[in-house]
Parts: structure tokens; sequence; C-alpha cells
């Protein structure tokens, strides 16, 4: 009789340990389970770097292009070592000026190829040491005189620019950067195109420079949310 009753309770521990175990285990691979999906559903954060090499410049300038014609713009720019040199060649239409490192924030802009003179124009007079209305000058009048080509009327001109000099590798959008489009009208005025000389609001055309060779439509929309 002993004996049956021993074995009963031996039996009886063994069933508590058992569900014990069983139970302890369901607990852990249930916390388990909660660790993996917090560690999951927490998106990590984006990563922001400078601008520091060639091919940092040449990915945050060509998203001032038209996404769908990115691949094939040409870019031109300074590189890493202070040349002003072609940091990408192109077989499209389009010519994406990158940003200059040794200029606070972020600037780069995309136009047509027909307005290379001009904008080289430019470049060149600014190398020279002129400023912003002897450049105004020399090139309204080389345009007036037609030794100075611009491109056809309507023309455009993409900027996407910045504060800051930072970006995500992954999606090379600049930090806090937006976009404002400039689409030349040589000698156009508020009269022949119907457009405000100033601007209403954002999102809201209107024209810079009327009756000049650097009359253009100016668009500057609102900037994107945050992510």
């Amino acid at each position: 009789m002993n004996q049956i009753i021993t074995a009963f309770v031996f039996t009886g521990i063994l069933i508590s340990c058992n569900t014990s175990n069983k139970t302890k285990k369901t607990t852990e691979e249930s916390s388990a389970k909660e660790i993996v999906t917090d560690s999951t559903s927490n998106k990590p954060a984006k990563e922001l770097v400078a601008i520091d090499t060639d091919e940092a410049s040449i990915a945050t300038a060509l998203m001032a292009a038209p996404e769908e014609s990115r691949a094939g713009c040409k870019v031109i720019g300074y590189n890493m070592a202070g040349e002003f040199v072609t940091l990408k060649e192109g077989d499209n239409e389009f010519i994406v000026l990158a940003d200059d490192p040794n200029r606070p924030g972020f600037h780069a802009a995309c136009y047509h190829k027909d307005m290379e003179p001009f904008m080289a124009r430019g470049r060149e007079l600014r190398a020279m040491g002129k400023n912003a209305v002897e450049i105004f000058d020399i090139r309204e009048a080389e345009v007036k005189s037609g030794k100075l080509a611009m491109g056809k009327p309507g023309s455009t001109l993409h900027i996407y620019y910045g504060p800051d000099a930072l970006y995500d590798p992954q999606t090379s959008k600049v930090k806090g950067a937006q976009y404002r489009y400039v689409v030349y009208l040589p000698f156009a005025t508020s009269e022949s195109t119907g457009l405000p000389e100033k601007p209403i609001s954002a999102n809201h055309p209107w024209i810079m420079n009327p009756g000049t060779h650097r009359a253009h439509i100016m668009i500057s929309p609102l900037p994107e949310e945050s992510e």
C-alpha cells in the first residue's frame, strides 16, 4: 500500500514539473516574440552625411533634374580637388550644375544644354570679379546684339536648394532642400504674359526682370513636408 501511495506522489511531482517547464518555456517564447516585434517595428533613423565625395556631389546634383531624365544628364561643377570639371558625361538635353562645396548651404541647377553659353558666360564674368549688376549689364548688351545666345524662349531652369549640405545616401535627398523653377522669356513683360510682377503666394507664378534679357517666370513651390 505504501508503495502505491509513493508511486502516486512521484507521478504527481513529475506532472507538476512538466507543466511548470511548459509554462516557463511558453512565457519565454512569448517574451522573445515581443522583443523581436518591438525591434523590427521601430524604423531606423535616417543617417545624414556630408557631401564630401565626387560621387555624392553628382548624386545630389542630379536631384535638380526631372527624375526620368537624371541618368542621361551631363553634370558639371567643382570636384573635391577644387577644379571645375565635367563630373559626369551625358547624352540628353540637360546639363546639371553641381553644388559649390566652398559655399554655405546647397544649390544645384539643371537647364537645357542650349542655355550653356549664357550660363557659362555668367560663370566667366563672375570669375573675372564682376558683381551681379555688372554681369547683368554685360549679358544684356551681348544678348541684344546677338553675340550671346540664351536658348529658346521657354527654356527652364530647375533649382534644388537648401540651407544645409547634408544628405541621405539612400535617397540622395538633401536635408531641407526644395525646388524652384525659372522659365526664361527674354524681354517679356507683365502685359505680354498676363503675370504679376510680384509674387502673390507660394506656388503662384510671377514675372521677374520684365522687359530685359533675363525676364523669366518664377515659380517657388511650397516646401515638401518633413518625413
